[in-house]
C-alpha cells in the first residue's frame, strides 16, 4: 500500500502492509507536498483571522521545528511533552517530532499543575513546549519534581522559556528526517484507569500514524477534495485520529476553529460558512447542537458526519437526520488503539450500533475463559493479537509490564467494555467493565477525582462514579462522607467542587455531591463502586449497566 493513498479499495480487500521503516511526516506529508498548492490546513478563530496552510508549508514548519528541537539538545527517542491548544504549532511539532524520531506526548491544556507535574515525573521529557497560558502552570509544577526539561514557549516571553518561534525562525529548513522502523516508540498518551494515576499508553509509528489509513479512508471517507472538522481536545487520541492522521494520508484539508470554549451557535454558523464538507464530533457535541434552532442553517457543502468517544444514542442519529438529511455513523476505539469497529462508508447504520469490525481486525464479545460468545450474549469485548497482531494495537502501557499483561486474556486483548454482537457482526455497547467514567468524550478515572476530594480538610471518604446525563450521556457524581462535625450545604458542595477543578483538570468536577453516612463496601473494606452507580442508572432510560 503506497503512503499517499488514492484509488477505490474496498474494506474487505484491505490490507495494511508494514515496511520496515515508515515515517509518516516523510512518507505522507512530504509527499502531498509535492503539489506545493495542495491544502493542508484551515486555520480560523473568533477574531476573523485566518490562515491557510499548504501540504508545502506545512512539511517546512515541521522541518523546521525539528532543526529548533535537535539544536535545544532533542534527540531520538526523547519523549516530547506538547500542551498546546489548537494553534498551528500543534500541527508543526507532532510532525517534527515524528521526522526526528522523538515521542510526541501530547496533553490537553486543561491538565493542572499536580497534572503537569506527575507526566514530567513519569514520563522524563526532555522538553516541554507550552503556550503563555499552560507555561504558568508548567512552571509550578516544575517546582514540586526534580527533572529540569527545556521549555519552548509558543507565543509571548517568558523567564527560563525559549522562544518556539525565534528558535524556528533561525533553524535551517533542510531537515533529514530520520529513518525510523515501524516498530519505533512514536507516541505516548496518558489514559485514566480506575485505581491508580494515569496509565501512560506507547504507541509505534505502525501502530498509530500508519494504522490511521484505516481511520482516513473507510470511517472517515474522506479523499482529497474533502475539508474536514474534527472538534477534539488535543490532548486526546482522538485529535491525532481525526486532525492528524486519518485526514492527512487522505490528503484531505483540516478546519480548526479556535476559540477559548465550545459554543453551538457558533460551530453551526462555521458549518454554514465554510465549505466543510465532513465533520466530527462526540456524540454530546451533536447533543448541544441539536438544541439550537437548526432551522435557521443550511450547510450546503456538508456530506458526512461521524461520532466517536461515547455511545451514540438512537435519538440523537434519529434527531440529526431529520435536521440535515445525514446519518452519524458511530466509530469504536480507544486510548490504546486506532478505530477497531464503525459504521463504515459501506456499511448500512443501526441505530444505537458501533457498527462492524475494521478491516483486519478480528472483534469478537469473549467471557471470562477467553471463549468467544454467541450473538446476543453480553461479554468483554476484545480483539484476538494471537496468532497475528493487527496492526493498530498500542505496544505497551510504558513502563508497566504489570498493567500490559493484564489486558490479555489468552489470544485476545480486552478493551475493557462490555458489549453483545449480532448475528450479522454489529457490536452494541453495554458500558465499561470497569468504573471509568465517560463524559462527553473525556475518559475520568473515579480514582483521582477520589484523591482530590480526600485532600479537602471536610471529606472523610469519598466515591465517584458515573450518573446519567440527557446532554453529556454522563457525568460525574461524586458520593462523599464528611467528617465529624461538619454540616452539609450548597456552600460547601460548591467549595468541594471548586477544590477539584483547582486540585486536577477541570472537566474531572464533580458535578454532582450526594452527601452520605456511608459507603457501601466489601467485608475487606474496599468501596462498592459499582453498587452505586447501579443506584443511579437504575431509573435511567438508555443504555443499560452490566
Amino acid at each position: 500500500m503506497g503512503a499517499v493513498l488514492s484509488g477505490r479499495v474496498s474494506r474487505e480487500h484491505f490490507r495494511l502492509d508494514v515496511p520496515e521503516r515508515y515515517n509518516f511526516a516523510a512518507d505522507v506529508v512530504d509527499r502531498w507536498a509535492e503539489d506545493r498548492e495542495k491544502l493542508a490546513l484551515v486555520w480560523v478563530d473568533d477574531t476573523g483571522m485566518q490562515v491557510r496552510v499548504t501540504f508545502d508549508e506545512m512539511a517546512e514548519r515541521s522541518r523546521r521545528a525539528a532543526t529548533a528541537l535537535r539544536s535545544l539538545g532533542v534527540g531520538r527517542g526523547d519523549v516530547v511533552l506538547v500542551l498546546l491548544p489548537t494553534l498551528v504549532e500543534w500541527w508543526a511539532v507532532n510532525l517534527a517530532c515524528l521526522r526526528m524520531g522523538a515521542i510526541a506526548c501530547p496533553g490537553t491544556v486543561q491538565l493542572s499543575p499536580k497534572d503537569i507535574a506527575y507526566r514530567i515525573e513519569a514520563a522524563g521529557p526532555a522538553c516541554v513546549i507550552a503556550d503563555p497560558e499552560v507555561a504558568l502552570k508548567v512552571d509550578e509544577a516544575l517546582g514540586e519534581v526534580q527533572a529540569t526539561p527545556r521549555r519552548v514557549l509558543v507565543g509571548g516571553g517568558r523567564p527560563g522559556w525559549v522562544s518556539y518561534h525565534a528558535t524556528v525562525r533561525e533553524a535551517a529548513e533542510d531537515f533529514e528526517p530520520v529513518p525510523t522502523r515501524s516498530d519505533q516508540n512514536a507516541i505516548l498518551y496518558f489514559t485514566s484507569g480506575t485505581t491508580g494515576a494515569p496509565k501512560m499508553v506507547m504507541h509505534t509509528h505502525a501502530s498509530y500514524p500508519l494504522a490511521h489509513q484505516i481511520t482516513g479512508r473507510f470511517w472517515l471517507g474522506l479523499g482529497p477534495d474533502d475539508l474536514h472538522w474534527n472538534l477534539s481536545d488535543t490532548g486526546w487520541a482522538k485529535a491525532a485520529w481525526s486532525s492528524l492522521f486519518g485526514p492527512w494520508h487522505m490528503g484531505a484539508a483540516v478546519f480548526v476553529h479556535h476559540a477559548k470554549r465550545f459554543e453551538p451557535q457558533r460551530a453551526l454558523e462555521l458549518l454554514q460558512e465554510h465549505p466543510i464538507t465532513s465533520f466530527c464530533g462526540a456524540p454530546t457535541v451533536y447533543r448541544m447542537l441539536l438544541l439550537e434552532d437548526l432551522d435557521r442553517f443550511e450547510f450546503p457543502s456538508l456530506r458526512s458526519c461521524v461520532a466517536a468517544g461515547e455511545p451514540l444514542n438512537p435519538e440523537i442519529l434519529a434527531a440529526w437526520k431529520r435536521a440535515t438529511g445525514i446519518t452519524i455513523r458511530d466509530g469504536y476505539g480507544q486510548t490504546e488503539t486506532t478505530v477497531l469497529a464503525g459504521t463504515f462508508t459501506d456499511v448500512e447504520p443501526r441505530p444505537g450500533s458501533m457498527g462492524v469490525a475494521s478491516p483486519g481486525f478480528d472483534v469478537a464479545v469473549i467471557d471470562e475463559d477467553g471463549r468467544s460468545l454467541p450473538p446476543g450474549e453480553r461479554g468483554d469485548l476484545a480483539v484476538r493479537v494471537s496468532p497475528d497482531r493487527p496492526v493498530g494495537i498500542f505496544k505497551a502501557y510504558w513502563k508497566n509490564p504489570e498493567k500490559t499483561a493484564g489486558t490479555y486474556r489468552g489470544d485476545w486483548y480486552v478493551t475493557g467494555d462490555r458489549a453483545t454482537r449480532d448475528s450479522d457482526g454489529y457490536f452494541w455497547f453495554i458500558a465499561r467493565a470497569d468504573d471509568v467514567i465517560i463524559s462527553s468524550g473525556y475518559r475520568i478515572g473515579p480514582f483521582e477525582v477520589e484523591s482530590a476530594l480526600l485532600e479537602h480538610e471536610a471529606v472523610a471518604e469519598s466515591a465517584v462514579v458515573s450518573s446519567p446525563d440527557p446532554v453529556r450521556g454522563e457525568v460525574v457524581k461524586a458520593f462523599v462522607v464528611l467528617r465529624p462535625g461538619i454540616e452539609p450545604d450548597d456552600h460547601l458542595i460548591l467549595a468541594l467542587q471548586e477544590h477539584v477543578k483547582e486540585t486536577t483538570a477541570p472537566f474531572k468536577y464533580p458535578r454532582l455531591i450526594e452527601f452520605v453516612d456511608t459507603l457501601p463496601k466489601t467485608v475487606s473494606g474496599k468501596i462498592l463502586r459499582r453498587e452505586l452507580r447501579d443506584r443511579e442508572w437504575a431509573a435511567a432510560p438508555g443504555r443499560p449497566q452490566p
